[in-house]
């Protein structure tokens, strides 16, 4: 069954798509990879995540930049993909005050060409990454994909509410079927450097202060990256269709009278940042220096996943303890960088 389906996964040197394209290949699929490989963090890693893939059967990669529009358009029409995982995008809600014009450029012209590949080549399904940044000022806790989302507080946000828009514009337009993952906090082995577990097991492990922002009052859904790739990969087959029940005078925000759905895949389980810091000093058997500084513009006080729909329709709940999670990062970060 899988020998002949091809899956085009974007961002494969990234953090998620190095593992979904594990995954897949594991299960069988072809997969071909793209990333630019952009500098915005160690390439190294990014290389180092993609060496080992390159040497397995039935994977390809190419060098290439979503907004790249030929290029995209001739990998199309060539490859003739069954599914489209699109993972690339500009990441960082904090970087997005600094180089906004990166995202549009990344995460709206190149989203938009991944559109127009599949609606010119007859893909099966869409699946893209979107955000638990899409939720903003929202603090009606556990966030739900049924929520109203027109307040985002940061670009980053903004774009990837964006792709929500423009993605069901195409599956409208074109019926192409198309699901929206909204990740929430997504940490593990072969992690992101900007993000802040990378960043505090860095600094503590090197005898510097760590920044904790909003004095620590700050939770979030941390959410094991076996626990996404797990989510995503069972959303691959799950081809949305149109939902007989959608209300034009009232509308799910989730679902649509065109094969359109979105999911949240988060832990369920949110985690205070004090408490994050104080399992990371067990592993690293060493304590923080803590400066305790304001909330940082763009940034939210909580998330919280409702993930009751990834359950009921998917069948998976993400469930991997804190503990657990951290300890294997722990481990990989040592192993890696040799501390």
């Amino acid at each position: 069954m899988f020998a002949k389906e091809k899956v085009l996964v974007t961002g494969a040197a990234g953090f998620i798509g190095f593992y979904l394209c594990k995954k897949l290949l594991k299960e069988g699929y072809q997969v071909v990879g793209i990333d630019n490989l952009n500098n915005y963090y160690d390439v190294k890693l990014k290389k180092a995540r993609l060496s080992q893939l390159k040497d397995k059967d039935r994977f390809w990669f190419t060098k290439m930049s979503l907004e790249d529009r030929e290029g995209i358009q001739s990998l199309f029409k060539a490859e003739k993909f069954d599914y489209v995982v699109n993972l690339a995008a500009q990441a960082g809600v904090r970087y997005s005050l600094k180089d906004p014009f990166v995202y549009i450029e990344s995460n709206i012209n190149g989203f938009l060409n991944i559109l127009e590949g599949c609606r010119h080549h007859q893909v099966k399904h869409l699946i893209f990454a979107s955000s638990s940044s899409v939720y903003g000022l929202n603090t009606k806790m556990p966030f739900s994909v049924h929520q109203n989302v027109d307040h985002p507080i940061s670009l980053y946000g903004v774009t990837k509410k964006a792709n929500e828009l423009m993605a069901h514009t195409y599956s409208y337009l074109f019926n192409i079927p198309i699901t929206g993952l909204r990740f929430f906090t997504v940490y593990g082995p072969w992690g992101r450097p900007d993000m802040a577990l990378f960043i505090f097991t860095k600094a503590i492990l090197m005898d510097k202060p760590i920044e904790v922002f909003n004095y620590g009052n700050m939770k979030r859904d941390f959410t094991y990256i076996d626990d996404i790739i797990e989510g995503v990969f069972r959303v691959i087959p799950k081809i949305p269709k149109p939902n007989p029940e959608w209300k034009r005078d009232n509308p799910d925000p989730a679902t649509s009278c065109a094969p359109y759905k979105l999911y949240n895949i988060g832990n369920n389980n949110p985690v205070e940042l004090l408490r994050l810091i104080e399992i990371l000093e067990g592993f690293l058997g060493k304590k923080a220096k803590k400066i305790m500084l304001p909330l940082q513009p763009g940034d939210v006080q909580a998330t919280y996943a409702d993930v009751d729909d990834l359950a009921g329709e998917v069948g998976f709940k993400p469930d991997t303890p804190i503990e657990r999670g951290v300890k294997n990062f722990v481990e990989w970060y040592r192993w890696y960088y040799r501390v």
